[in-house]
Parts: structure tokens; C-alpha cells; sequence
């Protein structure tokens, strides 16, 4: 019940927290070290981060002129996997309900209400912010652009990282140039993500996020989750399932671990299928209220819940679930921030991508004009994803 409280209060201790920050940087005076304090900001800025871009160029610049030229490529592409991610997934929600992905935006106190997914997005968030940055700026430094200022802002429980580039050598660089700029952060953030995915092949809690063929080729698929007891008088009981048995299905939907388990309501019969003695056998089982939360129901098992994916590539020891999950947290938020930002709505980098691509080939007027446009369809796209996650499921917490 005190961790209910917690959770479904976290958005109050999302502002207590903000304001403890507030007063320990009023009290420290940081204002001295470049930092801009409001009551709903606060804001860091540093003037020597060309100075060091520059010097980690002069000892990178080769590498930095490839990753350069892949940022351009890849920005298109990310672009277009972006949107046809969003209309697939539209497509299937009326089509093949099964395979549709739902969305939400990360808030922390809002969507992220679980302690430990606020622990791990806010450790996430400032690598990846570093790692995207930094690309922008290392890029502008490889095509001498001056980056006047570089440092993050925190609005409340939102966090963002910048470098600002010297507005007029922006303005008069090559077209080329600037693609390459713009499409650094997201570039850097997706090969961050593929790295760190690879090293994560190693690891069983990066099953629950591969998608297949990648799943059976890089893990040894467990037949079901084990059940360890079963509850008495419950509905298994009654139906006639023991201990030992292994779950490999629930009204039709394949159990491979913990998560696939469907949600079930008090009151009707759910078929699930089990191994027993290498037999495969079917029960229908009724679903009972659980004790904690009547609205919640119960097959009335206690499971196994450990992850029984076998890495195929078992070269690394991951003793520590509390790194697991942070690894995978960030390898999430990496790879989607890349993927996400290419999408062409104003605040974001493809916004800017695609303004540079058709700047200065049709009238300032018919540009604005064009851009809004694109901006229009963007946002109906993106917010008819979270629309219709929120009608499948209602408005979803993490």
C-alpha cells in the first residue's frame, strides 16, 4: 500500500523534488558559474565548449569527417523509418490489432510513475544528451562553424541539451554542411544504440525487447512460464492445474515469459494451455478477484518469475538486475530520441533537416508555407498513435 501511494503520487514528488533544486541552487548562488535559475527552469551555459571541440577534432578529425558524411544518409533514413513506423502502426491497429505498438510520451510524474523508471530515465537521459550534443557540436567544429555556447536545461521533470552554433556562420555555410550538423545528434544516439544493443545480446533482459527473427536467433526460446504452486480454491485449482505445469499460452496468446501474461477480469473463463510430462494440455480456468484489487483477476497461480531466455552469446556475466534494466533503459531511450528527432515538427532536428533541404529553391512565403504543412501532417500522425494507444488501453502508466 506505501508503494501504491508512491506511485500513483509521483507526480507531487516530481515538484517537491524541483523545488529542493531550486532552493539548493538559490542557496549555492550558481548564477557565478553560468547557470540561469527560474521557477521553472533551470539553465546551464558554457562559452569554452568550442575550445575543446576543437580539440578533440585535431585528434579525430578523419573519423569525424566519415561519421559526417553517414550523419546526411542516415538522417533520411531515420526520417523514413520514422514515418513509416507511425502509418504502419496506425494501419495495424485497424488491421492486425495484435501487432499494434503503443505509445506514450515519458514524463516523469505523469506516464513515468514507477520509482525505478524515473531512476532509470533520469540516469539515461543526461548520457544521452551528452552523446547528441556533443555530435552537433563536433560536427560544426569538422565544417568551422563556432559554437557560441553549449550546456542542458531542465524544465521541471523535462530535460534538454543544446551547443548554439554562431547564427551567422550558420547562415552562410554550404547546405551540405549544415545536413551534416543537424543530422549528427540523431546519428550518434542510433550507433550508440546499436553498440550498446550488441553488448546487450549478451544479456536475458534484451529478450524482452527484440523482436523476432532477432529473438530466436540470438536466444534459446524457454517452452513457457513454469507455474511453482497453485493457490487454493482458486480457479487453477478447480481446473485442475499443478505445480510443475508450464504456461505456453492464455486464451490464445503465446506466454514465452512474466510480461506475456494477459490481463484478465474477475469472473470469466480464460483457456490456457500448459506442458505437463510433455503432454499438452488445455483448461479452462475461472478467473477470480484478486484479494489487493478486486477489479484485477487472477488465474490463481504463483509463477515463476524469472526470465528464462538463454543468450546465445553467454560471453557476459550480468549479475545485477538493477544494471540490466538501466542498460536497457538506455539503450531504449538512445535509439528512439535518434529515431523520434528526425521527425519534421519545428522543435525537432528534422524539422530543421528538412527546412535546410528546400531552403532557397521557392519563395520565403511558399516555404513557411510548405514547412507548416509537413509540421500539420507530422503531429497528426504522431498524436494518432498516442490517440489510439490511449483508446486500446486507456491512459497507460511505466
Amino acid at each position: 500500500m506505501e508503494l501504491d501511494f508512491i506511485t500513483q503520487n509521483s507526480i507531487i514528488y516530481v515538484l517537491i523534488a524541483w523545488v529542493v533544486v531550486v532552493i539548493v541552487a538559490k542557496g549555492l548562488r550558481l548564477e557565478r558559474f553560468g547557470f540561469e535559475i527560474k521557477a521553472y527552469s533551470l539553465v546551464y551555459k558554457n562559452k569554452q565548449v568550442n575550445s575543446v571541440l576543437l580539440k578533440i577534432l585535431g585528434r579525430t578529425k578523419r573519423g569525424i569527417r566519415v561519421f559526417a558524411d553517414v550523419s546526411v544518409i542516415s538522417g533520411f533514413i531515420m526520417m523514413g523509418f520514422a514515418f513509416w513506423f507511425l502509418i504502419n502502426n496506425i494501419t495495424n491497429f485497424f488491421v492486425v490489432p495484435t501487432e499494434f505498438s503503443e505509445l506514450t510520451v515519458l514524463i516523469p510524474g505523469v506516464t513515468l510513475t514507477s520509482s525505478s523508471s524515473i531512476t532509470y530515465f533520469l540516469l539515461s537521459i543526461p548520457v544521452v544528451l551528452v552523446i547528441h550534443e556533443g555530435a552537433h557540436g563536433i560536427v560544426a567544429a569538422l565544417e568551422k562553424i563556432k559554437i557560441k555556447t553549449g550546456g542542458f536545461a531542465i524544465f521541471i521533470a523535462m530535460f534538454a541539451g543544446f551547443v548554439e552554433p554562431d547564427e551567422e556562420e550558420f547562415t552562410k555555410a554550404k547546405k551540405i554542411s549544415k545536413l551534416r550538423v543537424i543530422g549528427a545528434g540523431a546519428t550518434s544516439n542510433v550507433i550508440f544504440a546499436l553498440v550498446l544493443g550488441v553488448i546487450l545480446l549478451t544479456n536475458p533482459f534484451f529478450a524482452m525487447v527484440l523482436p523476432e527473427p532477432l529473438l530466436s536467433t540470438f536466444y534459446d526460446l524457454p517452452e513457457g512460464v513454469l507455474v511453482l504452486s497453485i493457490i487454493e480454491n482458486s480457479g487453477a485449482e478447480k481446473a485442475g492445474m499443478l505445480a510443475n505445469d508450464i504456461i505456453t499460452s492464455i486464451n490464445g496468446i503465446p506466454i514465452l515469459s512474466p510480461v506475456d501474461f494477459p490481463s484478465l477480469s474477475p469472473g470469466e473463463t480464460a483457456s490456457v494451455d500448459v506442458i505437463r510430462d510433455n503432454q499438452e494440455l488445455e483448461f479452462d480456468v475461472e478467473i477470480t478477484p484478486a484479494p489487493d484489487d478486486p477489479e484485477r483477476g487472477l488465474i490463481g497461480i504463483i509463477r515463476d518469475n524469472t526470465f528464462a531466455y538463454k543468450p546465445v552469446l553467454n560471453f557476459i556475466e550480468w549479475n545485477d538486475p538493477n544494471v540490466s534494466m538501466f542498460l536497457l533503459w538506455l539503450w531504449m531511450i538512445s535509439f528512439f530520441i535518434g529515431i523520434i528527432n528526425m521527425l519534421p515538427l519545428p522543435i525537432l532536428d528534422g524539422g530543421k533537416f528538412i527546412h535546410t533541404i528546400i531552403d532557397k529553391k521557392i519563395s520565403e512565403k511558399s516555404l513557411n508555407g510548405v514547412m507548416w504543412g509537413i509540421y500539420a501532417f507530422t503531429f497528426a500522425l504522431f498524436g494518432l498513435n498516442i490517440a489510439l494507444s490511449y483508446v486500446k488501453s486507456g491512459w497507460f502508466t511505466i
